[in-house]
């Protein structure tokens, strides 16, 4: 399966200079960006949901998104793949 969003940060996956995160096996992935994941592994493994939301809005903030929209954008993280059976 493949999504058009990081199933980790939500970035789309069409807007990752790497064209996706890299599986163990030197493959692409289709489910994560290159900035959440490499080589088959979480660069931040610790990272919880809550904090990857204020990363990625002070992310947003930081490329010029008003605090509206960069709230708009992360609110769903929780939400998606990586986070769905952790709390």
């Amino acid at each position: 399966m493949s999504y058009k969003n990081c199933q980790s940060c939500s970035m789309p996956l069409k807007k990752d200079p790497a064209g996706g995160g890299s599986n163990a096996d030197g493959s692409k992935s289709t489910m994560y960006c290159s900035y959440c994941y490499e080589n088959g592994k979480f660069k931040q493994p610790d990272i919880t949901a809550k904090e990857m939301q204020t990363f990625v809005k002070a992310k947003l903030k930081e490329m010029g998104f008003p605090g509206f929209l960069a709230s708009f954008f992360s609110m769903g993280i929780p939400r998606l793949e990586r986070w769905k059976n952790t709390k």
